[in-house]
């Protein structure tokens, strides 16, 4: 860990850093690999073409290769977003609970993504890393909607399940959003390679959209 970082976990203060679209940012961003034995791992390619699609589009500079992190580990604060997705069963413990609640009041962002099955794991996960807070569905009004791309009516729908709405919920932490949780949308699958799901490209399109949209309010609120 370089002496920048061990500073900043020292202070217990995470940066966002602002450079992202400087060419010397080199920012990376990072996928969560958590316990439990849900697949942490689910839709490999759909971060590295979120990425490519905000380099280019966003004129970001993000490092193309994320990384992965564990929930416990120190190296969760060298990333300013994470990515949690997955089908199966969530489990943090208490000291991971407690170090992702350290990162998110710190300045980092998580971002959840519901590949359908996740919603019950994961909400009382979260509570344990934020008793008191609830997620809270943001209203379409809200500017992660709103970034270079406009989403009048919120979340696209990118795959059908259980022929609900998509819902966008966010835990607020002294008026920040810490958290962005994605539900019934299947985001993710949107960013995946198109032979993955065979998706048309104005699917996808609108799930790179709204994933650059993600990305660009974190990096700029």
């Amino acid at each position: 860990m370089n002496k920048k970082i061990y500073l900043i976990l020292l202070l217990g203060l995470l940066i966002i850093p602002t450079g992202i679209f400087s060419q010397e940012s080199g920012i990376q961003i990072a996928l969560l690999k958590y316990n439990g034995g849900g697949d942490w791992y689910a839709n490999p390619t759909s971060l590295p073409n979120l990425i490519n699609f905000c380099n280019t589009n966003l004129r970001t500079n993000i490092n193309p290769d994320n990384a992965t992190v564990e929930v416990e580990s120190r190296e969760i604060f060298n990333y300013p977003f994470i990515h949690l997705t997955g089908h199966g069963n969530v489990i943090f413990s208490d000291d991971e609970a407690a170090n992702l609640r350290k990162y998110l009041i710190a300045g980092g962002f998580l971002h959840i993504d519901d590949n359908y099955g996740l919603d019950k794991y994961i909400r009382p996960q979260m509570k344990k890393v934020f008793p008191e807070l609830s997620f809270i569905e943001l209203p379409f009004e809200h500017p992660i909607y709103h970034q270079k791309y406009n989403f009048q009516k919120g979340l696209p729908k990118i795959h059908e399940h259980d022929k609900k709405a998509p819902q966008g919920f966010g835990l607020i932490y002294k008026g920040r959003v810490v958290c962005f949780y994605t539900f019934e949308c299947d985001l993710g699958d949107g960013w995946e390679d198109k032979e993955v799901h065979h998706d048309s490209e104005a699917t996808r399109l609108k799930a790179l959209k709204m994933g650059a949209n993600i990305i660009q309010y974190v990096f700029t609120q």
